[in-house]
């Protein structure tokens, strides 16, 4: 009864039953304290204390929400709309139907891909570019679970294989560090070649989802569509200029300071600079800012607690212990039992940086002990902590999709994005992530 396990399963399944993702993660953040030895009064006190280390991303999602609501106002994410509705006709055909969706999906992929290395935006751009677009994929009767599958892949893989940007803080500050620390002698070099074929695994998954299972038609409510919208007025060639001008700022500014609330903030003046918004509009505009981001950052503040709780039980080190026990000399046991370990750990806490230097101390001498190589142990470590980044309740990278997939009510955070990433990534990276520790 290992408090990890009971606390991760507690939570998922209250999850997958459709409680209130905030109220699984508050249940089963007892429960596992409780388990895991504490007292109550101590499960709440860290609980509550940790409660803090969310606030920063809840703030920021409320600002994303706010700067997400004065572009709409601009006119400027309309045109967006209109112009690709334009081109796509209004009784296209299925040739044009079939390449204008995969084209489209691969753009949103590219965008997807480049905030994690490119322009390291992480999830700024989704609450932005989404939301507008859900006419189109209306008017496509396009799957958002396809969409949601394309989101979580850009926003995964890159920081998986390639050390810029997103990826250079996950391979080279956390994953190299912590590979090095604990005894084993890699180079900077090698640890991107040892992720590549566990990232063919999350290629593979995105094939399937795009071209298999959610290929079919999904029609969605354009009345709801319509009703979630913010209220626009006639469109001025100055606002948009003005909406061009607020973004470039907002994105130089999270660049150069790191900054997603001051990004956001600097944006949101431009646009009252600019006579987008009105000073005496800025408290409308703020509630319905945070009002469409609200639910998103309440999860990850209550992540936040959850995770500092699993922490203090100290039942992660006796998880990942419990391994030599159980495995004897198999060493393909050895390195599944590590890689689902990682990924019942990383479902938890929901963030894979966070994951690696809690397990690296444990799992770097284990490797060596069962003789995996230097490259192969790389690949159990790194592919250990990626694993349950998709399909976490409480991951940015599935929050991220839901914030702007969900304005009008029709994407189920559990169901339409945690558990079509769930099975599309963790599985595919489960199987290539053993095959990169048995053959590298």
């Amino acid at each position: 009864m290992n408090a990890v396990v009971v606390a991760v399963t507690v939570m998922l399944l209250l999850s997958l039953m459709r409680v209130n993702v905030v109220i699984a993660l508050i249940f089963a953040a007892i429960t596992g304290g409780l388990v895991g030895g504490l007292t109550l009064e101590t499960t709440l006190t860290t609980f509550s204390s940790g409660l803090g280390g969310g606030a920063e991303i809840a703030l920021s999602y409320a600002m994303l929400g706010t700067f997400a609501v004065a572009i709409s106002r601009s006119g400027i994410t309309d045109i967006l709309a209109q112009k690709v509705i334009a081109r796509m006709g209004h009784q296209p055909s299925a040739s044009k139907l079939f390449w204008f969706k995969y084209g489209l999906l691969l753009i949103i992929s590219l965008i997807a891909i480049s905030s994690q290395n490119l322009i390291p935006i992480h999830i700024a751009f989704i609450p932005i570019l989404i939301p507008p677009l859900l006419h189109v994929f209306s008017r496509m009767n396009l799957d958002r679970r396809a969409v949601a599958c394309v989101l979580t892949f850009g926003l995964i893989t890159p920081y998986m294989v390639l050390p810029i940007g997103f990826g250079g803080i996950f391979l080279n500050n956390i994953l190299l560090k912590n590979l090095n620390g604990n005894g084993l002698n890699v180079t900077a070099s090698q640890v991107p070649h040892a992720m590549l074929l566990p990232g063919l695994g999350m290629v593979v998954g995105l094939l399937i989802a795009v071209f298999f299972s959610y290929r079919k038609p999904r029609r969605y409510s354009e009345r709801k569509i319509l009703a979630a919208e913010p209220e626009h007025k006639s469109v001025k060639t100055r606002h948009l200029w003005v909406a061009g001008l607020a973004i470039l700022a907002a994105l130089g500014v999270q660049l150069a300071t790191n900054s997603i609330v001051l990004g956001a903030l600097v944006g949101f003046m431009v646009f009252i600079a600019g006579g987008v918004i009105h000073w005496k509009e800025t408290q409308d505009v703020f509630t319905r800012g945070v009002h469409m981001m609200a639910m998103i950052g309440f999860i990850m503040i209550t992540a936040s607690g959850f995770a500092a709780v699993i922490k203090a039980t100290g039942s992660v080190e006796t998880l990942v212990v419990s391994i030599e026990s159980v495995i004897g000399n198999n060493r393909g046991l050895a390195a599944f039992l590590m890689l689902f370990v990682g990924l019942i750990i990383t479902m938890g806490i929901g963030s894979s940086f966070s994951t690696v230097p809690i397990i690296a101390a444990i799992y770097v001498p284990l490797c060596i002990a069962f003789g995996f190589s230097p490259m192969a142990t790389i690949a159990i470590v790194g592919v250990a902590g990626a694993l349950g980044d998709a399909g976490s309740p409480a991951s940015d990278s599935t929050l991220g999709p839901t914030s702007g997939l969900n304005m009008d009510g029709q994407h189920d955070h559990i169901w339409d994005s945690v558990v079509p990433t769930f099975l599309h990534y963790n599985l595919p990276l489960l199987a290539f992530g053993w095959i990169a520790a048995m053959t590298l």
